[in-house]
């Protein structure tokens, strides 16, 4: 989810639109549950297709389904994990190829133009598996080497999630199948 966040900044109502990412959790999980808040609070191995979306307040019927329109015009596809990268304080995997990632977020935003990617904060959309925030040089190389002998894996994307947070948790309300 969002990069510089904390559980704490996490507020009851949000949404996520993400890809679950279940091959990577026997590489990352125990990382991600001390260095990611994220996972702390709730969120599996992902990669996020648009944070925040709409408040969970607007979401009904019609929203789920023109979400399962857009999202079903897509088809499924493979991604594979062979590297890490940082940004500054976030250790990340990176998911390759990352153009459908990418026309996913596209065709979010551009159906509901008031949720920009990241609220509009960055100017390029960046797809990542988040491992580690907030952790100096030192802790980042001893993970980068950690994951170094369990890399690489695939993963199969064939539906997008949608997450909501409850004041605590987040929740996955709705799963919306990609097409064939």
């Amino acid at each position: 989810m969002a990069d510089d966040s904390s559980t704490s900044a996490f507020q009851a109502g949000q949404t996520g639109l993400i890809v679950r990412i279940p091959e990577a959790e026997p590489a990352v999980h125990g990382w991600r549950e001390r260095l990611d808040p994220s996972a702390r609070a709730g969120v599996p191995a992902h990669v996020t297709v648009l944070f925040p979306f709409l408040d969970e307040s607007r979401i009904d019927a019609l929203v789920h389904a023109a979400l399962a329109n857009v999202l079903g015009r897509h088809p499924a596809f493979d991604l594979r994990f062979e590297r890490c990268r940082r940004f500054p304080g976030v250790l990340h995997l990176v998911p390759e190829p990352d153009t459908r990632l990418r026309q996913l977020t596209e065709a979010i935003a551009n159906r509901w133009p008031e949720a920009p990617p990241y609220g509009g904060r960055f100017a390029e959309i960046v797809p990542h598996l988040t491992i580690a925030q907030g952790q100096e040089g030192p802790v980042l190389e001893e993970i980068e080497a950690d994951l170094a002998v369990r890399l690489p894996f695939t993963s199969h994307v064939s539906s997008v999630e949608l997450i909501v947070h409850d004041g605590t948790k987040w929740q996955e309300r709705a799963s919306f199948p990609l097409g064939e």
